[in-house]
């Protein structure tokens, strides 16, 4: 399993194991990660689990479709590295990718 690196807003981190297949979301809620909130359970129509993309892991975690963006856009934290973690699936060419979250998801 791949193991990634979650960063809290204040700098609190986690590195956690992730199942191949499995969404950053599902892996940060599996793991207890404080920062992901995923009201809609991962049908990418609450952006409850916005996060950044590390740059050098943004070409690796691909990029965000029509309605992502969509979604994304409404946002006030948008980035240039911001997805849905419910959009994101663990590949193994993700072991070491570093995922910043926002300071809220509301």
């Amino acid at each position: 399993m791949p193991v990634i690196n979650f960063i809290e807003f204040d700098g609190t981190e986690y590195s956690v194991d992730v199942a191949e297949g499995v969404s950053l979301m599902q892996g940060a809620l599996d793991n207890m990660v404080d920062g992901i909130v995923a009201e809609c359970g991962g049908c990418c129509v609450c952006c409850t689990c916005h996060c950044m993309i590390d740059p050098a892991w943004q070409e690796t975690a691909g990029s965000a479709n029509a309605e992502e963006s969509e979604l994304l856009d409404m946002l006030d934290s948008r980035e240039d590295g911001s997805r849905l973690s419910c959009q994101v699936k663990v590949t193994p060419a993700m072991e070491g990718m570093v995922v910043r979250l926002p300071e809220s998801q509301y």
